[in-house]
């Protein structure tokens, strides 16, 4: 659908009374310079503006149009807009599909109506154009016109009121356009955002959103974003984990959907905010400086209480303040002299202050170690109460510090009011971010450090489309599960079904002690008392065999492997994403220590070893106080393989859960200790 006219129109008309007035005031106000066209059925004029009777009446085809009228109006409105060639609308209406029965029937009359027309809406607040001056907005609004020749931020918001308070920003934050697309009934999220890409004079494009529209034009804005250099950051509500109706296995209590969700724009070098603050400083770092190489920052300030709070603030965060080597700290420490300790984060003290060729001399020393990001931290004095010509000092010699080595610079504001938006404004021309907060700031620059990372890497594969499975479940038992895993190369100790106490001690004789038995059909089975470990006798598998057909006529009798970690490797299916991988630590801590990482399938190999990697059981697998370091490329292997069976399955599996995958020592390698798989039932 093509959304020019809509986004950047020549002429306007606005439809309706109050809320079409307020359009063309603020048109107005902004210096639109195109055509406004009021239609009002009794009003000669709004706002000095020639009011027309009738949508025919026009001089022409407004490229857009804000339709203002009742629901039941709107959809005439349309449909006669349609006719006379309009290049698009905003529907202000609510009470379409979000409201009632009705509503949902009005919606599709509106599609219908619209035919091939692009329109925002319904239940939306429409959109302000700061770059030409265009604004479908029937309300106030905070933000100011782009010069011509200028760029800035592009942000859709599905809430149209915290769209109202992102034209209220008063951090400096440049705005070419905001959108709002309550229903999404014709243009969603995705097809906007690829649209406003498209336009040069947006470097950056801000999303909050509370769904995906498309999860295949999201694939597709990802790829767009990189071939562009245009960073996208998603600010996506709905944090709370999700029901796990009927959940066989312990992989499926373990995902939720903001755990899917965040892989997913993970893996498609999306920048992911979790707060209004930081997702605003993360638009303003992207616009002024891009995705970041990578995480190592610097810090100056002439405070030590500074340096500390903001080591601190980094301790559990990616970036990170690396330490400085010899070379690193000589021309620091002759800059500022044997009574500063030279370190990262740097307390220059009060020594320098307003010693312009003091503060340069070290600026220039810790901005030329070759930092990802340098901050500068330095909140100004009152600005009606002092006299801050001191703090200038340090900004310009600041500023000629990054001059000199080419380097990435940003004030760090602790507290947002210790900074006029004027100072901000003024030192994003001469290329310097301002950050309104210590942990801001931090957050931002990983963010931006994150899709730095995730660029250098290729576009991931798109992941699976999956239809509904609308057919009964089949559990199969461990054995058969085995039998399947072990065809595709997941490794299975030896073992065999028994259905009696003789057949047991001869499977027994022929596999070797020590072994496990197990009761079939039983999805828990620790949880229900259906395991025996380390039988190391005839008579304990008699014992053993005995006890456990009291729970099923059915047992699994196999061989017990030594293991050096135990993981959980899961699948589930989710609608929207496609399959799901959980990596985590597996055995009968899994669901109390949580301690999982979530992927989307095709999952790379790299993407598995980072996985592995990030688990706080990872110092088991790499080696613990002197332990033998544990087989991870085996692991990853049956991880790859594990995958390489539910892609062959993708149009059937439920899910699908190893617990415990057994790792053994490094050579030994890696053996599925338990295995339940669900699939469809096959008509």
């Amino acid at each position: 659908m093509r959304l020019e006219r809509l986004l950047r129109p020549r002429s306007i008309a606005a439809i309706g009374g109050l809320q079409a007035s307020r359009v063309v005031e603020q048109s107005l106000l902004m210096g639109y310079t195109g055509d406004i066209w009021p239609i009002h059925p009794s009003k000669e004029e709004v706002h000095g503006l020639k009011a027309y009777r009738l949508i025919e009446d026009l001089p022409g085809a407004p490229d857009a149009a804000f339709i203002g009228v009742n629901r039941h109006l709107t959809i005439e409105v349309v449909r006669r807009l349609r006719d006379i060639g309009c290049g698009g609308g905003v529907c202000f209406a609510a009470g379409f599909r979000e409201a009632d029965q009705t509503g949902g029937e009005l919606q599709s009359d509106l599609i219908e109506a619209a035919g091939e027309m692009p329109l925002l809406g319904p239940n939306c607040y429409g959109y302000i154009n700061y770059a030409d001056g265009a604004l479908l907005w029937p309300d106030q609004q905070g933000g100011k016109r782009l010069d011509s020749g200028r760029t800035g931020v592009a942000i859709i918001a599905q809430s149209s009121n915290i769209a109202i308070n992102f034209t209220m920003q008063k951090r400096g934050l440049p705005l070419a356009y905001i959108f709002t697309v309550g229903n999404q009934a014709l243009v969603g999220i995705s097809e906007l955002a690829l649209n406003l890409l498209e336009d040069p004079r947006v470097t950056t494009l801000g999303i909050y959103i509370e769904g995906f529209d498309s999860i295949a034009a999201f694939e597709e804005l990802g790829r767009k974003a990189r071939e562009m250099n245009k960073p996208v950051v998603i600010f996506k509500v709905g944090r709370s984990a999700q029901a796990q109706a009927s959940a066989m296995s312990h992989t499926a209590s373990l995902v939720g959907a903001h755990a899917v969700s965040s892989e997913f724009l993970r893996r498609n070098g999306f920048g992911q905010a979790d707060s209004i603050p930081v997702f605003l400083e993360t638009l303003k770092l992207l616009h002024l400086h891009g995705p970041l190489p990578g995480y190592r920052v610097s810090s100056m300030s002439c405070s030590g209480g500074e340096a500390s709070i903001i080591a601190d603030a980094a301790a559990k965060r990616k970036v990170y303040f690396p330490g400085l080597d010899a070379k690193q700290k000589a021309p620091l420490q002759e800059a500022l002299g044997p009574l500063v300790a030279i370190a990262n984060p740097l307390d220059y003290h009060t020594y320098s202050w307003a010693n312009r060729e003091v503060m340069e001399a070290t600026y220039t020393a810790m901005t030329g170690i070759g930092f990802d990001m340098n901050y500068l931290i330095l909140d100004f004095p009152h600005s009606t109460r002092c006299d801050d010509r001191e703090w200038h000092i340090a900004v310009d010699a600041f500023e000629a510090a990054l001059r000199r080595n080419q380097a990435r610079g940003a004030f760090v504001v602790g507290m947002p009011e210790n900074i006029p938006e004027e100072y901000t404004e003024n030192y994003s021309a001469r290329g310097i971010v301002s950050f309104y907060g210590i942990d801001e700031a931090l957050h931002a620059t990983e963010i931006a450090a994150d899709i730095g990372f995730a660029w250098q890497h290729g576009p991931p594969a798109p992941v699976l489309a999956l239809e509904p499975l609308s057919g009964k479940p089949v559990t199969l038992d461990e054995a058969d599960a085995k039998q399947q895993l072990q065809a595709v190369g997941v490794p299975v100790p030896a073992g065999g079904r028994i259905d009696s106490i003789e057949s047991a001690r001869l499977l027994a004789a022929n596999l070797g002690y020590p072994l496990v038995l197990k009761a079939l059909g039983i999805a828990h089975k620790t949880e229900h008392n259906a395991v025996r470990l380390g039988l190391a006798s005839s008579q304990q598998v008699d014992v053993a065999a005995s006890e456990l057909f009291e729970l099923s006529d059915r047992l699994y009798l196999e061989a017990m492997k030594p293991a050096l970690a135990e993981l959980i490797v899961g699948v589930t299916r989710d609608i929207q994403f496609g399959l799901v991988l959980t990596i985590g630590s597996g055995g009968i801590l899994v669901e109390l220590l949580q301690d999982a990482r979530t992927l989307l399938i095709p999952a790379s190999r790299d993407e598995i070893e980072t996985a592995l990697a990030e688990l706080r059981s990872a110092p088991l697998l790499r080696g613990y106080r002197g332990r033998p370091r544990a087989d991870i490329d085996a692991a990853v292997d049956a991880i790859l393989a594990v995958q390489e069976y539910a892609i062959s399955r993708a149009g059937s599996l439920i899910e699908l859960d190893v617990n415990p995958l057994l790792v053994g020592a490094q050579g030994q390698g890696v053996f599925a200790g338990d295995a339940l798989i669900v699939l469809e039932e096959q008509k």
